[in-house]
């Protein structure tokens, strides 16, 4: 089989619908406003002047190593920066791949289409860069059309590198929701990857790994469209997919395994997918994860527990959503206010399963610290003040509920409630206010949020 020629017919333009990119255009980030020329990424590459307190630090040698030494300790420091999810610090390095590369081979090399690819999944790492990643993966592609031709017909490393590009320009695609021209670069990179298997190019693992990759985003292309029943095979297979080339202990099944549940309950399926939950909370506990990581793998658990309405759930819920305070019952500012956020979703579930007093007795418990993390006037306090009048005219208790729905009331006479959009307490407590809000929501819709 003639690969050249089967990825030439790849790289064949797609025609596109104008409606389509418009109304994906104006929904994401300006191109002026956050997308560099590539002459602005090699000079922040090279340039030392705002590392000079790092280089004096050096030996001498380092100073003059050779361009594709620096390219390796780059690409090492992208690896050691991705693994401890510091992506910012992994684009600035990345930048400087993208420069060396350049430098070791050219314009026209394969490998800087490859260090381009790099670059747009980095970019896809961080909110708000979807236009960026896009610039970079179509770059890659201009450069991959030229390399498909002598030398490198026989080059299995372009078919690789080409496979990754339709895999990330999918991806790319699908944040900014244009996703008839996500769903084809996915089916591209299929199609290829299928046919380096059949070819001997890739092996079996390689070819299990990039089709774990494939079923996700394939799944997210039709979960970004409501398409539920249609989203829930693909999760599946990624799932299956994933278990095989990575074990069913590993990271990387959490995010699958979450969006799958997410997928099941919308759906109506709630015991699978607190049992999908149940199984992600147990690889999360085996990585020693931070307070903040495991509070909120025992809050998905909660959340999805009381989603069921299911009285057999309510013990689950209980137990993991005291689970998921206790991770954060001693920290101070963002942990605090997330805490109280988590609390007062607990309250409302004592609530709903007919536990008034108890609920009662944690709101009175909270409302201090409330007033501290969030202000006077919050929508949180507010909605404090107002569960505990309700329970005192349940009880009769008249004066103890006047007195409490009348801290509703604003200094300017207007009724703070709650929901409604207030003025944050000057100073510090300002920033705690906006931390976290209490969510209906279990799960993302869409994948530009992150599990882990």
């Amino acid at each position: 089989m003639n690969m050249s020629f089967q990825l030439s017919k790849l790289f064949t333009p797609i025609p596109r619908s104008g409606s389509e990119d418009n109304a994906s255009e104006t929904i994401q980030e300006s191109p002026e406003t956050h997308i560099s020329s590539h002459l602005d990424e090699v000079v922040a590459a090279v340039s030392i002047t705002s590392r000079k307190k790092a280089h004096n630090k050096l030996p001498q040698t380092a100073l003059f190593q050779p361009p594709r030494e620096k390219l390796h300790l780059c690409e090492e420091r992208v690896k050691s920066y991705s693994s401890n999810h510091q992506y910012k610090q992994a684009i600035q390095e990345l930048v400087r791949c993208l420069a060396l590369t350049r430098i070791c081979y050219g314009d026209s090399h394969w490998k800087l289409a490859d260090a381009h690819v790099n670059l747009a999944e980095g970019y896809l790492q961080l909110k708000g860069f979807s236009l960026q990643a896009k610039q970079h993966a179509e770059k890659a592609k201009e450069i991959l059309v030229s390399a498909i031709v002598s030398p490198y017909n026989d080059n299995s490393d372009v078919f690789k590198c080409s496979v990754e590009l339709f895999c990330t320009l999918g991806k790319a695609l699908l944040s900014l929701q244009k996703f008839k021209e996500a769903s084809e670069n996915l089916t591209k990179a299929d199609k290829l990857s299928k046919e380096l298997l059949q070819c001997g190019r890739i092996i079996k693992e390689e070819w299990t790994e990039i089709q774990a990759r494939i079923k996700f985003s394939f799944a997210q292309v039709y979960q970004c469209q409501k398409k539920l029943k249609e989203a829930l095979p693909h999760y599946k297979e990624a799932l299956e997919y994933t278990v095989n080339s990575k074990g069913d202990k590993s990271i990387e099944c959490v995010p699958i395994l979450r969006e799958l549940a997410g997928t099941e309950q919308a759906l109506g399926f709630h015991n699978e997918a607190i049992s999908r939950l149940l199984q992600a909370h147990l690889i999360v506990q085996s990585k020693k994860p931070s307070q903040d990581q495991a509070s909120d793998s025992a809050h998905f658990v909660a959340r999805a527990a009381v989603a069921s309405g299911k009285p057999e759930y309510h013990e689950v819920a209980e137990k993991f959503f005291q689970e998921s305070m206790g991770h954060l019952k001693d920290c101070e500012g963002k942990g605090r206010a997330k805490f109280l956020s988590i609390q007062d979703e607990f309250c409302h579930f004592l609530q709903s399963i007919g536990q008034e007093e108890r609920a009662t007795l944690v709101q009175k418990e909270s409302l201090e610290a409330k007033v501290g993390a969030f202000g006077d006037f919050s929508p949180k306090v507010a909605e404090t003040y107002r569960l505990l009048g309700k329970a005192d005219l349940a009880q009769g208790n008249h004066s103890g509920a006047h007195k409490k729905l009348k801290k509703l009331e604003r200094p300017q006479g207007k009724i703070a409630r709650p929901g409604w959009n207030t003025v944050p307490t000057p100073g510090p407590v300002s920033e705690a206010s906006r931390v976290v809000g209490c969510e209906n929501r279990a799960f993302p819709s869409c994948p530009g949020e992150r599990w882990w």
